[in-house]
């Protein structure tokens, strides 16, 4: 017998024709000899409609009373679930987040689980009751409901996975796996049969929507594996494993993309000991994250000019902490460009292949395609591209790479 954890999303519990099929999943799963818990996220559209509702009341809306409020579209799941199950002649019941409990720390709308207590959920599993559980919510230790941030239902899942000591957490989504490229830029993407940890934690912050960074980043840490498969078909999908598990790695594995991106560039800087942190601690402070940082220093070695990306959604925040921080070091002048793009080619096989930035450069340049920034890692490089470049950029390097569907 083994112990899983699925988890549905929205779009496979849209509506009660598709609750009825998840039902249907589930029980295949448990009469095959499985101990079985079900986490769902709320019914498709139904959060964004729930948190329409505190913006409406108050933009500003009290942080705990708005957790209060869309953490129910999960409620309302689980009880319909748990329901059908039911009606379908499975033993099953829905459990809240502070009936398990799931404990989290107080940061509302951003919290992070911290523990959960499995006992009287093992023992209902063990008894042969399927578990139905919400994502997403959770109870902090002053007895508040809290919610996980956007996407939080795949952390939820595997948290429970690894709190279980499950064999496996299967994540039910609207496509069949992990792909090499978004088949809507590149139709000659492929399917993935397996994939790193690392791998998928780089192309999940890179903006791929399979997996939620921090479940990622969980299933890492405590090794579980993880299987992203589709609600509608039967088929296999991609396995998230250890680099282990992986009998030969190939050198490249997928291209992702950033489209949100701003840079940022501060021409002629004073190149002394401590203006960084003058630049960066600021920013950091004001919760702007910054990712590529590129230092260019003069000639004469007196001044510098620093080049940095921010998300395009904090570009103007950026702006007016740099500003009010530019009494702290000298600058000639503050250049921003919204208009770009950030390409990443994604693999562990980088570890022990060379020659694959120079082919993701000649690609580029025989596109005529100009790179404004480079910044790599073990298992990935990125490239800052123009905006209008964007489907080339990635088309050229998945063919360049060898990734298309033969």
């Amino acid at each position: 017998m083994s112990r899983l954890v699925l988890k549905f999303g929205g779009t496979s519990v849209a509506d009660i024709d598709r609750i009825l099929s998840v039902a249907h999943k589930v029980k295949a799963v448990a009469a095959a000899g499985n101990e079985v818990a079900v986490v769902v996220s709320a019914m498709a559209g139904t959060t964004d409609q729930l948190v329409g509702y505190t913006q409406q009341i108050n933009p500003d809306c009290d942080e705990g009373e708005y957790d209060v409020v869309v953490s129910a579209g999960e409620q309302i799941t689980v009880g319909l679930l748990a329901a059908v199950l039911r009606s379908i002649g499975c033993r099953s019941r829905s459990w809240l987040g502070w009936q398990i409990p799931i404990r989290t720390d107080s940061a509302h709308s951003k919290a992070r689980i911290t523990e959960i207590n499995t006992e009287k959920l093992s023992d209902s599993m063990a008894s042969g009751e399927i578990a139905v559980v919400p994502g997403f919510q959770g109870i902090s230790s002053d007895g508040r409901i809290t919610t996980l941030g956007r996407g939080g239902s795949d952390t939820s899942a595997v948290a429970l996975a690894a709190a279980l000591s499950a064999e496996r957490c299967d994540i039910y989504t609207d496509v069949e796996g992990v792909f090499t490229c978004d088949p809507r830029i590149v139709p000659r993407a492929k399917k993935l049969d397996r994939i790193t940890y690392e791998e998928m934690l780089e192309m999940a912050s890179l903006g791929a929507k399979v997996l939620q960074t921090r479940s990622v980043a969980l299933a890492m840490k405590h090794r579980i594996v993880v299987h992203v498969r589709s609600s509608f078909n039967d088929t296999f999908g991609t396995m998230v494993v250890d680099e282990e598990d992986i009998v030969e790695d190939e050198m490249v594995s997928g291209i992702a993309y950033s489209p949100g991106e701003a840079k940022v560039t501060l021409v002629r800087v004073a190149d002394r000991p401590g203006v960084a942190a003058c630049i960066f601690g600021p920013l950091a402070e004001s919760g702007v994250n910054v990712d590529m940082i590129v230092q260019n220093v003069s000639e004469d070695g007196k001044s510098t000019d620093v080049t940095f990306t921010v998300d395009r959604d904090d570009l103007d925040k950026a702006i007016n902490v740099i500003e009010k921080a530019r009494g702290e070091f000298e600058c000639e002048r503050v250049e921003t460009d919204s208009s770009v793009v950030k390409i990443s080619v994604i693999g562990v096989g980088m570890r022990s292949h060379a020659g694959i930035a120079h082919t993701m450069f000649k690609a580029l340049a025989d596109k005529g395609i100009n790179i404004q920034t480079i910044t790599t890692s073990e298992i990935k490089i990125s490239v800052l591209i123009s905006e209008e470049y964007t489907e080339l950029a990635i088309r050229t390097l998945h063919t360049a790479y060898g990734l298309d569907e033969t």
